[in-house]
């Protein structure tokens, strides 16, 4: 399925610059009603902030409500975004959350997503593959370098002023 409105990042490790890249372009187009998600394996505790929207089994949806925390979805909420989401997935589970949270988001809206997994379920605008010095030995991103993708360095995303990309027509492109 193509999704052409959607940026999708994954890293080549924790710590890669994933969620400060998707600030940025949230700061860079908060104006048009950019929507934030981050989707993850990990059913930790929920934190303060976070609305239930959707609980099946294999998966949770959440809305973030609470800008002032230092998590990844306050970050986004922070930088501007309209809505930001947060889903915890199974594997198994997640195009089917994926779907769910598609129902909640506006026809042809930007939106920017942290999940290397879901590449492998749908074809995005762009696919950004953030690179740091750590690589993470539990994540196996060979499969998803087969996909066309960017490949950003986070030191050299501290250095980029403004961020060569364009949402048009309800599509996003790499300039």
């Amino acid at each position: 399925m193509k999704f052409p409105n959607l940026i999708l990042i994954a890293g080549t490790g924790n710590k890669s610059g994933k969620t400060t890249f998707a600030c940025r372009v949230i700061e860079q187009f908060r104006d048009s009603g950019i929507i934030g998600i981050k989707i993850t394996p990990h059913f930790h505790e929920t934190t303060p902030g976070l609305r239930l929207i959707v609980e099946n089994e294999g998966y949770s949806l959440y809305e973030e409500t609470n800008s002032e925390t230092s998590k990844d979805t306050s970050r986004m909420l922070r930088a501007g975004a309209s809505r930001v989401y947060f889903a915890k997935v199974n594997d198994s589970t997640l195009p089917d959350a994926f779907n769910e949270l598609n129902k909640l988001i506006p026809q042809g809206a930007p939106v920017i997503c942290e999940s290397p997994a879901l590449r492998h379920f749908i074809e995005p605008g762009l696919f950004i593959i953030m690179k740091s010095g750590q690589s993470d030995n539990n994540k196996d991103l060979n499969k998803l370098l087969a996909f066309p993708h960017v490949m950003l360095d986070f030191e050299n995303l501290k250095k980029i002023q403004k961020l060569e990309i364009t949402f048009k027509e309800g599509k996003w492109k790499n300039l």
